[in-house]
């Protein structure tokens, strides 16, 4: 863990509900002036740090009087707004004792699917960054419906960590970190310090729901570490109750689990691809198409089954193989009617019945990438 961290420059930050609002109880200015004490401590190390915080919900609960977490999606946007006045109030404060300005950064998954709109928002990310203040990022929880939210802030980290490039993602929770089984009911667990993120059987140790605070878990965290890594982001899930866990992470302590990024970065463009969480569409694939795609292929209509959904020229749409599996998600060059009316065709049939030929390929394998 020591190498990895220790020479990590940019991190994101995710702390969870559960610690923002100590369990439930309000928000604990306590903790949110020691994580702006740590990350204060970082930025004079010559680290940039993005912080990823949960709680605009809870806080709102706290502050409405409400004896639990709402369920409906229009009381949860109600207690979001009420709440994420306090929290980023209470980050300013905090901040502003050590001479760091921040910047609030509301986002849902329409705004990281749209490519205009991720690249702003990077932008934005990084001047801020330059500028020395410390982003402040949560879900935009009064305007998310189910269509577009992230579903937890794990995963919103993880997608935060690839848009910013960033070396690393620290994920502060109320757990000491990944075990082998759940240690609450199995006495012979043990703490997983190291593994690779990735790693199919670490979903199964993972298991579990969130708590009553949160909507997460452990396995939203194996998941997000997964996705992390796609962008070269190693992720450490530690205990946020510990003494200066960020100050210790970021200087290569061993504490909590490391989970180890192996994979080669992604273009900027194919990342985009891979954090899209919603596909507009589905193309089902014969395996010959399957086999194309695997050797770096483009994505001909001829290898194409089946056109399923609506979508528009240039969204992105799963591949699917002849087992239900999706091997693949790229960009089409074609909207859904004009997919249908070309699959299992060759490309000189395309003009015939098109009419015109924008491109051979459906997908093109520079806007592809394999799941």
């Amino acid at each position: 863990m020591t190498t990895r961290l220790a020479t990590a420059k940019r991190l994101v930050v995710k702390v969870g509900s559960a610690l923002v609002t100590n369990n439930g109880a309000g928000l604990d200015l306590a903790a949110i002036e020691d994580w702006a004490r740590q990350i204060s401590e970082l930025r004079q190390q010559g680290k940039e740090v993005v912080l990823v915080s949960s709680g605009a919900v809870a806080c709102g609960v706290q502050r409405l009087g409400w004896g639990r977490r709402p369920k409906t999606v229009h009381e949860k946007q109600a207690a979001a707004a009420v709440g994420q006045a306090g929290l980023v109030e209470a980050y300013q404060a905090a901040f502003a004792k050590h001479g760091l300005h921040t910047a609030q950064i509301l986002l849902t998954h329409d705004d990281l699917a749209d490519r205009k709109r991720y690249l702003n928002a990077r932008s934005t990310m990084t001047t801020l960054l330059e500028l020395g203040v410390v982003p402040i990022i949560n879900e935009n929880d009064t305007v998310v419906t189910d269509e577009i939210k992230f579903g937890d802030n794990d995963t919103l980290g993880a997608l935060v960590a690839n848009l910013i490039e960033a070396d690393a993602l620290i994920i502060l929770t109320d757990q000491i970190g990944l075990f082998t089984a759940d240690p609450r009911k199995d006495p012979k667990a043990t703490l997983i310090s190291e593994a690779t993120a990735g790693d199919e059987s670490l979903e199964a140790m993972a298991g579990g729901a969130g708590t009553r605070i949160g909507t997460g878990g452990m396995i939203t965290k194996v998941i997000a570490a997964k996705r992390a890594a796609r962008s070269g982001a190693h992720t450490a899930i530690a205990s946020g109750r510990e003494v200066d866990p960020i100050i210790r992470l970021a200087n290569g302590e061993a504490l909590g689990t490391l989970l180890v990024s192996q994979t080669q970065p992604l273009a900027a463009r194919k990342q985009w691809l891979a954090d899209h969480l919603q596909l507009a569409g589905r193309l089902l694939l014969d395996d010959g198409a399957v086999n194309a795609l695997k050797a770096g292929k483009s994505l001909l209509p001829i290898g194409v089954i089946a056109a399923e959904g609506e979508f528009e020229r240039g969204a992105a749409v799963a591949c699917i193989s002849p087992d239900g599996r999706e091997i693949a998600r790229g960009l089409s060059n074609y909207g859904s009617g004009e997919a249908r009316l070309i699959t299992r065709k060759t490309t000189p049939e395309i003009e015939n019945i098109l009419g015109y030929v924008d491109e051979p390929e459906l997908i093109h394998r520079d806007n592809l990438i394999l799941s």
